[in-house]
């Protein structure tokens, strides 16, 4: 042991690195591990109260912040898709809504417009088939009108519903007119206007016989009144397509709880 002890001094002193010129190199200065070790010390007690003087709510927002700047630095696929699809179909209903306003390029035939939609609203199907309703004086039509009555107000309140849900407003600032406040038609998705038309074409195409030529032809006013909504500016392609969809849907429920001849004169004897 005295003999690797003695070997291991020398070898110290034989070191260049030991003498004192060249300890400044080993070692950094006191002042500056001092300087250093006190400003850590400061910056993290001020991190600490900052954090401490912090409401819970500024914590949660900072500890959400990289989150939410990954997301928008990277999108998922679905997000993209998406928001692509969004944008095009802005951007075809604006191109379309060609009578949104007398300034547009079709202006003059804005109020012919207006009255193939008026054409598709619930006040005057409403209104009709409680007068053919009360006309009528067989049971098969008697059933066939209150079933028909039931569908309408049964699209009334669906489309009603969903657009509270939805609040998606139209491609243009087009307010609503006053039959489509008295049936709550006054946000954009879905249609309701377009799934009205389907609802009753369909509906029309099962329980009355009808030529080949009147079949097309209400067809096609089924067609041209959702998509006359979009020429007008109150909604977007997307609207449309979706309410001819829950058109074909609410059509499909009135099959299902379909009203048997006795229930509607019970009801009527009733009214």
């Amino acid at each position: 042991m005295p003999a690797s002890q003695t070997r291991s001094r020398a070898r110290d002193r034989n070191n260049v690195l030991n003498r004192a010129e060249f300890l400044s190199l080993n070692q950094p200065p006191k002042g500056t591990q001092e300087s250093r070790s006190s400003g850590r010390k400061q910056s993290s007690q001020a991190a600490a109260a900052g954090a401490q003087n912090s409401s819970p709510k500024e914590r949660r927002q900072s500890q959400q912040l990289p989150e939410e700047d990954c997301m928008q630095l990277n999108p998922s696929f679905k997000g993209i898709a998406f928001n692509s699809l969004l944008a095009i179909d802005i951007c075809m209903s604006k191109r379309l809504g060609v009578c949104a306003s007398k300034a547009s390029s079709w202006g003059g035939a804005r109020s012919m417009i207006n009255l193939l939609g008026i054409t598709g609203h619930g006040i005057p199907w409403i209104a009709g088939t409680l007068i053919c309703l009360v006309k009528s004086s067989t049971l098969a039509g008697q059933e066939v009108l209150m079933n028909l009555l039931l569908a309408l107000l049964l699209d009334i309140m669906i489309v009603a519903g969903l657009q509270k849900l939805a609040k998606r407003k139209g491609p243009f600032d087009v307010s609503p007119g006053l039959l489509d406040y008295l049936t709550m038609d006054t946000y954009a998705f879905p249609a309701g206007h377009a799934s009205r038309a389907a609802m009753l074409s369909k509906f029309f195409l099962n329980h009355l016989v009808l030529a080949i030529p009147l079949r097309i032809l209400l067809v096609l006013w089924a067609l041209c009144v959702g998509f006359s909504r979009v020429m007008i500016g109150r909604h977007h392609i997307t609207d449309v397509l979706s309410g001819f969809v829950f058109g074909y849907l609410q059509f499909r429920l009135v099959e299902l709880i379909w009203m048997s001849s006795n229930t509607c004169q019970m009801l009527i004897s009733i009214w």
